[in-house]
């Protein structure tokens, strides 16, 4: 199949999250049950007459029937998915990318980071954790966000809290005047997270300046840089490194990422050139 033609798939349902953020639930257009992915990898959604944008997937991958993105209407792609209706069409290319290291890090106790519209990517992972909870130590995700009515998942990350085999920890930014919960930035979380810094695998995903500075808190606590990963989501155009638009360096975001260990990328990471 040539990775540049998009295969069509319907709006199966429309979701909507948060005031700018919404899910969309996808079937393929005819009728097929087999789409397959790992935790971390992305599509490039292709909007008729309007055009295409990268989005990671956000769903369970043992769910091989559905395919979930979960995304911010800040642009004129995505604007325009926000409008999107049952059963109308768009295109799907992928999956692209290379996933989170969800199969190396068994073993190990695992650490998620997530800030904001981050939490999406990371959403695959803790599906896979959970399905596979005994080949896992503790599971521990931090996640900020902007308000408490920015929380993305909410339902959800309660649902997970309840099985108490994770542990869930959220603060926002701004509370406002109902908010019982943590103030202040996710890395201020850090600090107390009950993880083993010697047997922890961390994954971090969200805006490139909390990425960094989550890097610097886990250093801090003991992890060494070639157990972290980061996910650096931009400017990708083709998803397969043909156009040069996600050049990072000497790796291209959508074929050597999304996903990177730090110790690869360590030399970049902090350059805002780059």
């Amino acid at each position: 199949m040539d990775v540049m033609i998009p295969a069509n798939f319907k709006v199966q349902r429309f979701i909507k999250e948060t005031h700018d953020t919404f899910t969309l639930e996808l079937k393929s257009f005819d009728g097929r049950n087999g789409f397959s992915f790992e935790p971390g990898q992305f599509n490039m959604i292709y909007i008729f007459g309007v055009g295409e944008i990268p989005i990671s997937i956000s769903g369970d991958p043992n769910k091989k029937g559905v395919l979930v993105h979960t995304t911010r209407a800040v642009g004129t792609v995505t604007k325009e998915m926000a409008k999107l209706k049952k059963d109308e069409v768009v295109g799907i290319r992928g999956p692209f990318g290379r996933p989170w290291p969800v199969k190396e890090a068994i073993g190990n106790d695992i650490l998620l980071v997530a800030g904001g519209i981050g939490l999406a990517p990371l959403r695959p992972v803790i599906y896979y954790l959970l399905s596979n909870r005994e080949y896992f130590g503790k599971i521990i995700l931090l996640y900020g966000a902007r308000t408490p009515k920015d929380i993305l998942f909410r339902k959800e990350l309660e649902k997970f809290r309840s099985r108490l085999d994770i542990d869930i920890i959220v603060t926002v930014d701004r509370a406002v005047k109902n908010w019982t919960g943590n103030v202040g930035v996710v890395t201020t979380l850090i600090p107390r997270a009950p993880f083993d810094p010697i047997n922890t695998t961390a994954m971090i995903c969200g805006p490139e300046i909390m990425m960094r500075y989550t890097i610097v808190e886990l250093l801090k606590r003991g992890l060494s840089k070639e157990n972290i990963f980061v996910s650096m989501e931009r400017n990708m155009k083709c998803g397969v490194g043909f156009c040069g638009h996600c050049q990072y360096g000497t790796e291209f975001i959508c074929k050597d990422g999304p996903v990177f260990n730090f110790k690869e990328i360590e030399h970049l990471f902090a350059k805002r050139e780059i």
